[in-house]
């Protein structure tokens, strides 16, 4: 078993003190005028014992442990999937771990996936709320640890978060059926105290009153996430067989995969009665006939933004909150055709 080499042993090697060589190797070698010829040295003795830091210590000494915690809804969602790799991504750059959890939209999980992490001594936590989840939420803030909501939030009091503008996004996604002559647009969403949900369902609303047409509480319908295949078959049946819609507004992909199901399974030709424009991506879209207009979220900029304000959080714990909403655009047309 090799010999674990220390501080001690690149000084003795390079002749320098062991606080120089602790400047340099810990990124302080400027600040503290540490030549470069003297800098490159030791990194250059450092690489060629193959010394390891010892991160126990260093967490000891400074009270971080340049870990961050990160709580999504799903990763196996391609939307949370392709954010933790943005947040991963950022995060190596600047030199922090990261450790990931689901919370599968249960605030049974949620809660002890948070405990586990806060258990871990993580620096900081980004999180993606489930329903529910809001006097845990308010818990961290009176704790003083430092957190960011990314994609959902809530109102009523103030936090950093990095979210899609999703009001101006279901507009958009509205108007689009509004301009393609449809009249009786159909929507369907999650039941949920969540603001981003609400935000999505008013700007709906709001797209339909601005063309004259009368929102209907028949065609907006609320399903239960936990029951999604029961209410969303209760749910199409009924717009398609009573209602008679000729276009659906779907506010989540996932509602979205299992909503297109149970249309097809009503008869494929359906897709050419009826229009649907979506909430996001899935790659389940590229195997219909038709192509799904969707909206499209700026994922990397809300992962990379969201762990900057995170890290900027840590480093200075009075700092204000920061709450941002980005743009979206609604893709018409498939990335993979010419």
């Amino acid at each position: 078993m090799s010999t674990k080499v220390s501080l001690k042993d690149i000084a003795k090697i390079v002749g320098v003190s062991i606080s120089l060589v602790s400047y340099v190797l810990n990124g302080k070698g400027k600040e503290n005028r540490v030549s470069e010829e003297t800098e490159k040295r030791i990194k250059e003795v450092a690489k060629s014992l193959n010394y390891r830091p010892n991160l126990n210590a260093r967490s000891l000494k400074t009270n971080k442990t340049r870990t961050i915690g990160v709580i999504l809804a799903d990763i196996s969602n391609p939307f949370f999937s392709n954010l933790a790799r943005v947040i991963e991504d950022e995060a190596f750059n600047q030199d922090y771990t990261v450790i990931f959890g689901s919370s599968d939209e249960k605030m049974e999980k949620f809660d002890k996936v948070l405990e586990l992490l806060l258990d871990r001594q993580v620096d900081g936590l980004i999180i993606a709320p489930p329903q529910g989840s809001k006097q845990s939420i308010l818990k961290l803030k009176e704790q003083k640890i430092p957190f960011v909501l990314i994609d959902r939030y809530f109102e009523g009091f103030a936090y950093n978060y990095v979210v899609a503008d999703n009001f101006n996004a279901s507009s958009l996604a509205t108007n689009y059926l509004i301009d393609k002559g449809h009249k009786k647009i159909a929507t369907i969403g999650y039941q949920s105290e969540l603001a981003h949900y609400t935000d999505r369902y008013e700007g709906y609303i709001d797209a339909l009153n601005r063309a004259n047409l009368i929102p209907s509480e028949d065609i907006m319908k609320r399903v239960n996430h936990l029951y999604l295949k029961r209410d969303m078959k209760k749910s199409i049946d009924e717009l398609v067989n009573r209602s008679e819609v000729d276009a659906i507004y779907f506010q989540t992909n996932t509602l979205a995969e299992e909503g297109l199901r149970q249309l097809i399974s009503l008869g494929r030709d359906i897709l050419h009665r009826i229009d649907v424009v979506v909430f996001d991506q899935n790659s389940t879209y590229h195997f219909l006939e038709n192509f799904v207009p969707y909206i499209s979220q700026p994922i990397k900029k809300m992962g990379k933004k969201a762990l900057r304000i995170l890290i900027e959080n840590i480093k200075y714990p009075d700092s204000k909150s920061v709450q941002i909403k980005l743009n979206t655009y609604l893709e018409l047309e498939s990335e993979n055709q010419n």
